[in-house]
């Protein structure tokens, strides 16, 4: 929102929230019917191509934001390296307005100017027009629009909303306020209109008008320089026929300089090019891959977890993943291809996420298999330690942060807990502690009582207990089903020990988070939601990997072994992090 919004900033159906895509079905439905009625042959092509054409701007600007957030993660290429936070994520959460905007405009213009409906699929006089007019006029009128819109009355009421993202994504192309919208409507209507009134417009010269408009959007907003210097040798007069993302990225961090389109050769002629313009792109260019201090590892979980990846759907990314979106039906197709893509890919990790605390560089990589691909992972990273015994890094599985999290989540004062089910480490370590603090640890399952007793020290056992009757109200464990459930009494407290939540079958039983913490402010470019967990939350085995570089300590923690749980918990609480309940 602009700092003082001025009319017509909010889209006229932004009451609708999520239900906007609304506004098109009446379109949407006069095709169907038009189709079942007369037949697919009563279509031409100007009516047949404009849903197609709708949808394939949505397809073409996701891979940018894919792009982009890839390369963004990977840090080549940089342009501005500073973060992006929730703020700017929700604030762009609303691309998709001008392209619905844009169908409208479509069905308008089919419905009153007679020759749409008669245009051909191609006429080269007709796409040779639309570029000159798109040369002349419009980047003429677009250079001092938008300089227009830098005064200070426009500013403050318009431009500032699109001007509140310094670091620009893609998809910050086109967050304006719909005034805005209206006007640069009206300003590309030149060079499509124009050729069909003057009888030589065609579909195709309109439908890659548009695509390169989008085009050319998208690529000069990304926050990497990724136009090779050799173009501009081959062709030199091309720098003032085309932009490059540094130099449209010192206009959102100069404010007062490099106002053109997409030509810079107006900011050329009047004298408001930013004489680091070149500096920059060489800069840029230069920049090499980010070597991070720490790489968390992971992998998919189920289908839908793919677009919930950092480099997927910004959308649903930056919300919990137990909070669904109504359009996920619509896009299971995405979720198969990628499926297949892993495979393709092979099982090479890849960046997806960089974050920082200070001067500390984290990465996250991502194995492309989901969690019914996946092989049991060689205990934790044990294997591979007993395979490579002088591995330089050290590999840290998290279990005793977590094991901490999981023991402050309890109760001060509980005398009794029940375990379900568990042969996790983590549930193992938390038995094992409880029953040294005097703890009653109760058990119904033989098998895995009898495997936690010779794992207790000999004065201890007393406090581990088998029964099917004695049931208490603090319930831990990594799986517990819906039958376990129903027999916990009123008002039971279920604290997971695992990386996934339990399923909420009871509304009179209490469902704490699975082990996580809060996030310190110093830690920056969290822009996503780490699976079901809230904003800025952090589950502990991840958590733990930081605090063991932080730390510089040098023993692995893998397989049995497990770090010291006071010692990880003091230094969660020493560099930031936060419980989220306190016990």
């Amino acid at each position: 929102m602009a700092t003082q919004p001025g009319p017509l900033t909010e889209w006229p159906w932004q009451w609708m929230g999520n239900f906007k895509y609304l506004v098109l079905a009446p379109a949407a439905l006069h095709t169907a019917h038009r189709v079942a009625t007369k037949g697919w042959g009563d279509l031409d092509p100007a009516y047949a191509t404009m849903l197609p054409a709708l949808l394939l701007r949505m397809i073409h600007n996701q891979i940018w934001i894919t792009l982009s957030r890839y390369q963004m993660a990977r840090r080549k290429n940089v342009i501005v390296d500073r973060s992006i936070e929730f703020e700017q994520v929700d604030r762009e959460r609303s691309w998709d307005d001008q392209i619905i905007f844009n169908g409208l405009e479509f069905y308008l213009a089919y419905a009153m100017i007679p020759n749409v409906r008669l245009l051909p699929v191609w006429r080269t006089d007709g796409a040779i027009i639309t570029v000159l007019l798109h040369m002349g006029p419009v980047e003429f009128l677009y250079y001092w629009f938008h300089r227009a819109l830098h005064h200070h009355f426009l500013y403050t009421r318009y431009h500032s909303h699109h001007h509140a993202s310094i670091v620009t994504e893609p998809i910050t192309s086109v967050i304006h306020p719909f005034a805005e919208h209206v006007v640069y409507f009206m300003l590309f209507s030149i060079p499509t209109l124009t050729p069909i009134f003057m009888g030589c417009g065609s579909v195709l010269g309109v439908v890659l008008y548009i695509a390169y408009i989008d085009f050319m959007n998208n690529m000069g907003h990304c926050n990497f320089e990724l136009v090779p210097k050799w173009i501009f040798k081959a062709f030199p007069p091309l720098k003032y026929l085309m932009y490059t993302p540094s130099f449209h990225s010192l206009h959102h961090t100069q404010f007062r300089t490099n106002y053109s389109l997409f030509m810079p050769f107006y900011d050329y002629m009047y004298n408001t090019i930013d004489k680091s313009s070149d500096v920059l792109y060489e800069k840029s260019l230069k920049v090499t891959d980010e070597t991070p201090d720490l790489v968390h590892l992971t992998h998919m979980t189920t289908l839908q977890s793919t677009y919930h990846l950092r480099i997927g759907i910004a959308s649903i990314a930056s919300k919990p993943s137990d909070n669904p979106v109504w359009y996920s039906w619509m896009i299971w197709p995405v979720a198969w291809l990628s499926m297949i893509l892993a495979w393709v890919y092979g099982s090479s990790a890849f960046v997806i996420e960089r974050l920082r605390m200070k001067k500390f560089k984290m990465q996250t990589w991502t194995i492309p298999r989901y969690n019914f691909q996946a092989k049991t992972l060689n205990r934790s990273g044990e294997l591979f330690i007993q395979k490579y015994p002088k591995l330089r890094v050290r590999l840290v599985d998290g279990s005793g942060l977590a094991t901490a999290v999981v023991l402050k989540s309890i109760p001060l004062g509980t005398k009794k807990v029940f375990l379900s089910g568990s042969t996790s480490k983590v549930a193992h370590a938390t038995a094992i502690v409880l029953c040294e603090k005097g703890v009653q640890v109760i058990m119904n399952q033989k098998k895995e009582y009898d495997m936690l007793r010779s794992r207790l020290p000999e004065g201890r056992t007393v406090y581990l207990k088998f029964s099917n009757k004695d049931i208490p109200q603090i319930w831990i464990g990594d799986r517990i089903d819906d039958k376990q459930q129903q027999r916990a009494p009123k008002g039971t407290i279920f604290v997971p020990t695992s990386q996934f939540p339990l399923k909420k079958i009871r509304k009179d039983c209490t469902y704490l988070s699975t082990p996580a913490m809060k996030i310190p402010e110093t830690m920056e470019n969290v822009h996503t939601c780490e699976n079901w967990l809230p904003r800025r939350v952090m589950s502990a085995w991840r958590i733990a990997g930081i605090l063991h570089a932080l730390e510089g300590w040098d023993m692995h923690e893998g397989g049995d072994d497990m770090m010291d749980i006071e010692k990880t918990w003091s230094a969660a609480i020493k560099h930031g992090f936060a419980p989220l309940t306190k016990g």
